[in-house]
């Protein structure tokens, strides 16, 4: 069985995670006319739900790592 450095996969994990937190809740924003009219609700719930996403695909194996 292969050792792995956890410490070093939850770095990784933690930063791919973030990431895809952040460029879900950018994509989210155009889709309103103004800054005012934004469904802060609907970008928080979902760039939440890829950042959960992301460190579960996560377990399946990180190349960096």
């Amino acid at each position: 069985m292969k050792k792995r450095n956890w410490g070093l996969w939850a770095k990784a994990a933690g930063i791919r995670a973030i990431k895809t937190t952040a460029q879900a809740a950018v994509a989210m924003l155009p889709a309103a006319a103004t800054i005012t009219a934004v469904d802060w609700k609907v970008v928080i719930g979902t760039a939440a739900l890829a950042g959960i996403t992301s460190l579960l695909t996560s377990i399946a194996g990180l190349p960096e790592v």
